[in-house]
């Protein structure tokens, strides 16, 4: 048995979607923790993009169950279309493959527009996509929240939603938004509601069940570490705990449990929206990072700012998921850079700051540290084992690996699933472990 936790390792985008269905394949069940669909997972298999937002990236593989995990908040009709598209390109062709947690929050239409109406009110500075995820995550703190499982007692749905709209519609009413009517909420919800019961169950049990069985676990994250609620760039961040603890809160399983957790980075960095970015690049090298990684949001499309790898934020990551790994994604990207740096402090103050600081405004005072390393013009994207990549280029992973301590354990050299250089499994690399004990 392993249970493996996928988290990203910078501000989000860093490649999880392949990561996770690479690793699928050696995995029984594949559980998304948190987030919603703010998040934008894409794949690329037999040269056709599948962007994912609610189910997990392992639903490409047959025979696979995926899991949406109780910390998840859910848009219904985000699903229910996905679970279409799905099935038209031919996968999903069995309702068992999905298992939705009865405790998984709701986003409800009120959401959505809540996040709109705040956005006419004072501006989108944090850079939220204004999908209700945020409005969502307010209500389940204030205990205030539809869960799944309010879905199927209507006198208890009908209740909570009048309440809501009760405070809400004169919100929207004084800032020029349409109130909503409390009966036409009820009714697309119910109706969304029956078409998801064959999923619905309590999946805390079932995956305790499976992990005792001896099943493979993979959770997936969204977003990234320095999106963390608690642990990132505040308030620059999401509403939810993207690093690998989340898995336990957001899936229901223990701490005891997880036997890896393996961080995803970029070659370089990347982010969305507002907040510090100390090693942003606003030159053509920048717009040259943007252009040759496609780095544009796979949910809202906005292009991504760019820069060099930062270490200092990656060490942070290292530390507040106790990464067992790393993987590497989109290595080829640096192909044809004479030049290339890693950041490895920040001058902030006077002083140089070796630990990274969860204090945006001191974030947004540092200067980056540089060492430079020579680059490599020879393409790599053919290339499947780590010997065979350019000299410079195994130098530059090998010095990722000593600056944060831990094995790099897989390479990406593109965007499709063959474009990968798998340089250790955790999933036979425990089972080996575990082999090995008496």
């Amino acid at each position: 048995m392993a249970v493996i936790v996928i988290v990203g390792a910078q501000w989000g985008d860093e490649g999880k979607g392949k990561v996770v269905d690479i690793y699928t394949g050696f995995a029984d069940i594949v559980v998304r923790y948190q987030g919603g669909n703010n998040a934008g997972h894409t794949l690329v298999v037999d040269d056709r993009k599948t962007v994912l937002h609610l189910i997990p990236s392992g639903i490409l593989h047959s025979g696979k169950r995926c899991v949406i995990g109780n910390g998840v908040v859910l848009d219904l009709n985000v699903l229910l279309e996905e679970t279409a598209a799905l099935r038209a390109a031919g996968h999903f062709q069995n309702d068992s493959q999905l298992v939705i947690s009865e405790h998984a929050h709701v986003i409800m239409p009120y959401h959505r527009s809540l996040d709109a109406a705040r956005e006419a009110a004072t501006g989108n500075r944090i850079g939220t996509t204004m999908r209700g995820i945020g409005p969502s995550y307010e209500d389940k703190i204030a205990r205030r929240g539809v869960r799944v499982m309010d879905l199927y007692d209507p006198a208890r749905l009908r209740a909570k939603i009048e309440e809501r709209l009760a405070e809400l519609n004169p919100y929207f009413v004084q800032h020029g938004a349409d109130a909503f009517d409390v009966q036409a909420v009820f009714d697309e919800i119910i109706a969304h509601a029956e078409r998801i019961k064959p999923f619905v169950s309590n999946v805390s049990v079932m995956l305790n069940e499976q992990i005792q069985k001896g099943r493979h676990v993979l959770f997936e994250g969204a977003q990234g570490t320095l999106l963390d609620i608690d642990h990132g760039t505040y308030p620059y961040v999401t509403s939810s705990n993207t690093i690998a603890g989340g898995a336990c809160t957001g899936g229901g399983v223990g701490p005891t449990a997880i036997t890896g957790v393996i961080g995803i980075s970029k070659a370089y960095t990347t982010r969305v929206g507002g907040g510090p970015f100390p090693t942003e690049l606003h030159d053509e090298l920048g717009k040259r990072l943007r252009e040759a990684g496609e780095e544009y949001g796979a949910t809202t499309g906005r292009p991504r700012r760019t820069g060099w790898i930062d270490i200092v934020a990656l060490r942070h990551a290292v530390r507040v998921n106790g990464l067992t790994g790393l993987a590497l994604t989109k290595l080829d990207v640096l192909q044809g850079i004479n030049e290339i740096k890693l950041c490895t402090g920040y001058k902030a103050d006077g002083q140089v700051l070796t630990e990274f600081p969860l204090d945006s405004s001191l974030l947004e005072r540092c200067e980056p540290v540089y060492e430079s390393m020579a680059g490599w013009n020879q393409p790599i994207s053919d290339i499947r084992e780590f010997d065979d990549l350019p000299a410079n280029t195994q130098r530059y992973v090998n010095q990722l690996e000593s600056l944060l301590d831990i094995p790099i354990v897989l390479v990406s050299v593109g965007a499709g699933r063959p474009q990968t250089i798998v340089r250790r499994n955790p999933f036979r690399d425990e089972r080996k472990k575990r082999d090995s004990n008496p």
